[in-house]
């Protein structure tokens, strides 16, 4: 800790009781994960993926589910009324109705994720395209009319049109795949997002027969901090350590040391899906 590699023994890149509680680990899924591994005697090495699918399982039963939008893009719905606000009332957990339901504003300015948008798309891309619709989550189909550049040609924004016949509705004649996430641009909360993965590189750093020391496996993208991110207003009244997945982001829950008054920062604790088994492949 010394070289500056972790913050301390609460690092949530650390496998200790206090950085697994700050990342928001729970103790149903430390349990679980006790269980699994069971009670041997002898030395065992337990993998990485077994703890992160017991916080996964759980959290995917128990976590509310929130919209967060973390590399912005605006959109500009051009023909929806300039001060009309909707308030839509959207599922905290789409299997768990005793979850209950929660009010989410709807504008004319809203963020998308930039990864939902592509100029010239990839084939098989089912995201929002230049004259092209999608569907909100939870609300209007929209269609891109017209894209916004700044002077070195990045796209800053997009001008598009609502078909205010779709809220809750599929539209007449024509078939929309694609649905993403957003928020309110003008209710929207701005926060600090912390991209926690693991540690290492290497399942076994100090012992990798590659000849090369533990310092060396530290994994370059073990955090990945993202600033100007833009959560629904909800996110105003989470919890430290409650659980809450950001829809089609992963598992996040409010870091309790680094939160701040009106600055709140927030963790992610595991992604939605096991990454790393894919990488190894």
């Amino acid at each position: 800790m010394d070289e500056g590699f972790v913050e301390g023994w609460d690092d949530p890149r650390m496998s200790t009781i206090a950085g697994l509680r700050r990342r928001g680990y729970t103790a149903d899924a430390l349990k679980e994960f006790c269980n699994r591994i069971g009670v041997t005697k002898s030395d065992n090495i337990i993998e990485m993926a077994v703890l992160e699918d017991c916080i996964r399982t759980d959290l995917n039963d128990n976590a509310p589910r929130r919209m967060a939008v973390l590399h912005p893009l605006k959109v500009i719905i051009t023909n929806y009324p300039d001060e009309q606000v909707e308030e839509l009332s959207v599922a905290n957990h789409p299997q768990n109705e005793e979850m209950g339901r929660r009010i989410l504003p709807f504008s004319k300015e809203i963020y998308i994720d930039q990864a939902d948008f592509e100029e010239v798309p990839p084939k098989k891309y089912k995201r929002l395209i230049p004259d092209g619709e999608v569907r909100l989550r939870s609300s209007y189909v929209i269609k891109c009319d017209e894209i916004i550049k700044d002077g070195e040609g990045n796209v800053i924004e997009l001008r598009c049109s609502y078909d205010v016949d779709t809220l809750g509705k599929k539209p007449e004649g024509r078939k929309v795949k694609g649905v993403i996430h957003w928020v309110s641009a003008k209710h929207a909360i701005e926060a600090e997002v912390r991209l926690y993965d693991r540690l290492f590189d290497h399942e076994t750093p100090d012992n990798s027969k590659d000849g090369k020391e533990f310092q060396e496996h530290i994994n370059p993208d073990s955090l990945r901090t993202l600033t100007h991110c833009y959560l629904e207003p909800t996110l105003a009244d989470a919890e430290v350590g409650e659980g809450i997945q950001f829809e089609r982001e992963g598992y996040f829950c409010k870091d309790p040391t680094q939160t701040a008054e009106g600055k709140p920062v927030f963790n992610r604790t595991v992604t939605l899906r096991d990454t790393w088994a894919k990488i190894l492949k």
